[in-house]
């Protein structure tokens, strides 16, 4: 708790060890298995199928690949040197979350965010990756299961396997929501009805499904790495905009419609797009979206007032107009610790400074997040 409110990290990350596949997946797929690289302080890339995921680089404008890598080894090193000292294991994870006034988080990966990042990647070994994953983040959350949270990782690549994993990780190990990278994978979009049984399942458990985009992969990505060099027009225009299309898609496609008590939440790429992206999606519902896609019943903003969430930076002034637009009840609040664009260990602090009322701090920090994952 932070000056009187609670406060629920809606998407906390964690560092995964590099070696957790080699002690966690199947044997079957040992040897295939993905390797956690280490070639800098803190590497987070993975190497499978012969490919170095993610393939975003640290360069241009003067400063070279190694120049850059340095200058983030010292900042990652000053932010988190006490987390490092324990190799960010659970207690380590739990101390954090203290020095930040968390009370409760849901916990996403790192290396894992992009290391299923491979279209057409053996569905089998997918489903392995994920399954150790998620094997070790259940013993990684018994250093408090009552504050720590899974957000168990579904391999898109066989979508009846992603049903199975949900349902195991949610009912024998009480994961709280699934995740997946919001990027398609093999040609289907979130749309298609080939993912129905997954959203069917989910909308079963009760669990929200969390996207969240990272770093350049090999899947389709509304931004090129060949068109944006440097890691900060990546990063300033790939987690948006892939949060946007995967939303706009489902609305439009019809997810939403289908599957009514569905939650999706959109994670780190800002809140402040909503008011405009439903603005923009109502436009053209009204023009033509009538006429093309009879079957949706709500106006787009209707359904995502529904059903949608998306997280706010601590310090996103310019998403203090939301409660203008309808939204209030549709933000969710994360630190991203421990990545390297994050306040921690002031991120509460600063979301508690911005102009907005005290009632959407508390909707933001907790009440919002609550209602999400089913915590209320």
């Amino acid at each position: 708790m932070k000056n009187g409110f609670k406060a629920m990290d809606s998407d906390m990350h964690i560092m995964e060890p590099g070696d957790l596949w080699q002690r966690y997946i199947d044997p079957a797929y040992a040897e295939r298995a993905p390797i956690g690289l280490t070639e800098s302080t803190r590497d987070i890339r993975v190497r499978l199928e012969g490919q170095t995921l993610s393939k975003g680089t640290f360069s241009s404008h003067g400063r070279t690949d190694s120049g850059m890598t340095a200058l983030l080894d010292q900042r990652l090193t000053e932010l988190y040197s006490d987390s490092m000292a324990r190799d960010f294991d659970g207690v380590s994870q739990l101390n954090a979350m203290d020095k930040e006034g968390l009370d409760v988080a849901v916990l996403f990966p790192t290396r894992g965010l992009f290391v299923l990042g491979i279209d057409q990647l053996d569905p089998g070994l997918a489903a392995a990756i994920a399954t150790a994953y998620n094997d070790w983040l259940h013993d990684f959350c018994q250093a408090d299961p009552t504050r720590m949270f899974g957000a168990a990782m579904l391999a898109p690549h066989d979508v009846d396997a992603a049903v199975l994993e949900a349902r195991r990780s949610v009912e024998e190990y009480g994961f709280k929501s699934v995740y997946m990278r919001p990027t398609y994978v093999n040609g289907h979009t979130w749309s298609d009805s080939y993912y129905d049984p997954l959203w069917a399942e989910c909308e079963r458990l009760g669990v929200p499904v969390g996207f969240h985009a990272a770093g350049f992969v090999d899947l389709p990505q509304p931004v090129h790495r060949e068109f944006t060099p440097t890691f900060s027009l990546q990063n300033t225009l790939t987690f948006p905009l892939e949060n946007m299309t995967a939303c706009a898609d489902m609305i439009f496609g019809g997810v939403f419609q289908r599957f009514p008590s569905l939650k999706v939440a959109y994670l780190e790429g800002n809140c402040s797009w909503m008011p405009w992206l439903l603005w923009r999606m109502d436009e053209y519902m009204e023009v033509t979206g009538y006429l093309e896609l009879p079957d949706l019943e709500l106006m787009p903003n209707e359904y995502f007032k529904r059903q949608g969430f998306t997280a706010i930076e601590c310090d996103e002034i310019t998403a203090t107009h939301l409660p203008e637009y309808g939204l209030e009840d549709n933000v969710v609040f994360s630190t991203d610790y421990p990545h390297l664009d994050v306040k921690y260990p002031h991120a509460v602090e600063n979301l508690l400074e911005l102009p907005i009322s005290d009632q959407s701090k508390r909707k933001y920090l907790w009440d919002n997040c609550a209602r999400l994952y089913g915590l209320d």
